[in-house]
């Protein structure tokens, strides 16, 4: 079982790692753009920073032994997200939404 403050560290991780990814399927896209050079720094910037913050919670996550394993997409409105621990692992179920 993880504790309240694992769990809402489990939480920011998970949405700055989908944050990651949304701004990198982004920035393939602003590079078309006529005005790429003015949004391309500010979103290489922001890609930075979201990335640090991701690998900083990853790696609090990892010294109380707790690791994502997978997602596992459950149907068109949910997923689920298998989490490891020390002690046993967890299923826990996000909307694909949110």
């Amino acid at each position: 079982m993880i504790s309240f403050e694992q769990r809402r560290l489990l939480h920011k991780f998970v949405v700055y790692d989908m944050a990651v990814q949304s701004l990198q399927r982004d920035h393939k896209v602003i590079e078309n753009l006529k005005m790429s050079k003015v949004y391309l720094p500010i979103l290489d910037k922001l890609l930075d920073d979201i990335s640090q913050e991701c690998y900083n919670a990853k790696r609090l996550l990892a010294k109380d032994k707790i690791r994502v394993v997978k997602w596992e997409k459950k149907d068109e409105y949910f997923s689920d997200l298998v989490v490891a621990t020390a002690v046993e692992d967890l299923v826990l179920t996000y909307a694909n939404m949110a």
